[in-house]
């Protein structure tokens, strides 16, 4: 039944998140151990993300029946935007930390370390000579090759820059109830996404197996694969999002008025979008 817009629908109890917190801990525990060369890793990692795949997919199941049910009054409409308004802040915070970590490294960090200092260079490291990018002074012999920013990168650019533009398009096509043009933007959208996502993964074999570029390439190699695998994560993310709305788009789940699901991932996809120039700018171009 329809709510009032002076009401506040109070869901039942969930059983999702007691389900959900063991899987994200194995899949934390498991992917450790995979890192550090464990035997046990792999498969406590499976489960650990099978379960939270479970809870994730459950989850929002019961959210998309409570929504297409008429159960969501506009102070509910609010209170979504503002918990999505926040959520986006705190993306913004955790990517503003590698973002941090890289400035700290090339503005401090390697100059000090690398004898613009004379005593502390003298004290630290005797006659090292240090400029960015860099595996860090107790890597002077490690032979690797920086990604530069062509020409995968570009593309990659072009390519996201161009999804962030069909999913404009296809939510200027739901405020006028242009379903087609929705699900054909939106289709774009999630295509556009996987190549990019594709590119990504092409670029790390080249990187690891042409450049000797890898996650343990010293304070260059870590920032590089942090900042871009972390976006590279929140890119598949964002575009499994998007092919849910698709899929609801497609049954009819959503009106001119009432699509806060669509903008609630546009808008995640659109923070994508600005961290990846970010990235293009600050780890690739300069």
């Amino acid at each position: 039944m329809s709510q009032t817009n002076d009401t506040y629908f109070v869901p039942e109890d969930s059983r999702w998140p007691v389900f959900g917190v063991p899987g994200m801990v194995l899949l934390a525990v498991g992917f450790s151990n995979f890192l550090n060369g464990g035997s046990w890793g792999v498969p406590v990692m499976v489960i650990g993300a099978l379960m939270t795949l479970t809870m994730t997919v459950m989850w929002f199941r019961d959210v998309i029946v409570e929504s297409v049910s008429g159960m969501y009054s506009d102070r509910v409409d609010r209170s979504f935007r503002q918990g999505m308004a926040w959520f986006i802040f705190s993306e913004v915070m955790f990517f503003g930390a590698f973002f941090g970590a890289l400035f700290y490294a090339r503005v401090f960090s390697v100059p000090w370390l690398g004898g613009d200092d004379p005593e502390t260079s003298r004290f630290l490291w005797d006659s090292v000579t240090l400029a960015w990018p860099t595996a860090g002074p107790g890597m002077l012999d490690l032979d690797f090759t920086p990604m530069g920013a062509w020409a995968l990168p570009t593309i990659n650019t072009l390519i996201l820059l161009s999804s962030g533009v069909t999913l404009t398009w296809a939510h200027h096509a739901m405020k006028h109830n242009d379903r087609p043009k929705v699900i054909l933007g939106l289709a774009a959208t999630v295509l556009l996404g996987t190549i990019f996502m594709c590119v990504q993964s092409y670029e790390y074999v080249h990187a690891y197996q042409d450049l000797n570029l890898r996650l343990d390439t010293g304070i260059y190699g870590s920032t590089f694969f942090m900042l871009t695998g972390f976006h590279g994560l929140h890119v598949t993310i964002g575009a499994i999002t998007l092919l849910v709305i698709l899929l609801r788009v497609i049954r009819g789940h959503f009106t001119a008025d009432n699509h806060f699901g669509f903008e609630a991932a546009a808008w995640y996809w659109h923070f994508v979008d600005v961290v990846w120039l970010g990235l293009y700018i600050f780890v690739y171009l300069i």
